[in-house]
């Protein structure tokens, strides 16, 4: 797996590029724009299901929410170029993995919210409170995405060997 990370980093141009002097300020910076996109607005949202601001409709809100997905694409895809450069600082990272893991219950979470309890979020009124459902969901998805926040900043700190990683 890291050999073909790096392969691919490599035939793309991804290692030239973050290995030049301004590649990897670039991207880590599109990556915190991304950040911000998605906490600002996801993040607004869950914290307004869970009671704050309620003069504010959670519908107003949601409507920032396709703000929130460009930046979690872009975090994706800058992401990626980061792992792809340098997979080894981050495929044995026990930080990279709880921030995955993070990532993939926050997924989980957003699942259950537009499955079970956005339909009744979308017509609850200007001033309403959220259900108690669709408040557990924003408590998770806040949860997670601080969680990402941590980890994230952590993997700079957290360089382990290898062979740390039982299960890589």
């Amino acid at each position: 797996m890291v050999e073909a990370l790096l392969d691919f980093s490599h035939w793309s141009g991804i290692y030239d590029f973050l290995n030049s002097s301004w590649g990897w300020p670039t991207i880590e910076s599109l990556h915190f724009i991304g950040l911000s996109l998605l906490i600002g607005t996801v993040g607004l949202f869950d914290l307004r299901m869970i009671g704050l601001a309620k003069g504010i409709p959670m519908s107003a809100l949601h409507r920032l929410v396709p703000w929130g997905i460009a930046g979690y694409g872009l975090n994706v895809m800058t992401g990626f170029m980061f792992v792809s450069t340098a997979p080894d600082q981050y495929l044995f990272n026990p930080a990279f993995q709880s921030k995955l893991a993070l990532m993939a219950i926050a997924g989980i979470n957003v699942l259950f919210f537009y499955r079970f309890q956005f339909d009744r979020v979308k017509r609850a009124g200007a001033k309403a409170s959220a259900q108690r459902g669709a408040k557990i969901a924003a408590a998770v998805s806040l949860t997670c995405w601080i969680g990402v926040i941590v980890c994230g900043r952590l993997i700079t700190y957290y360089r382990p060997p290898y062979y740390w990683c039982f299960w890589c």
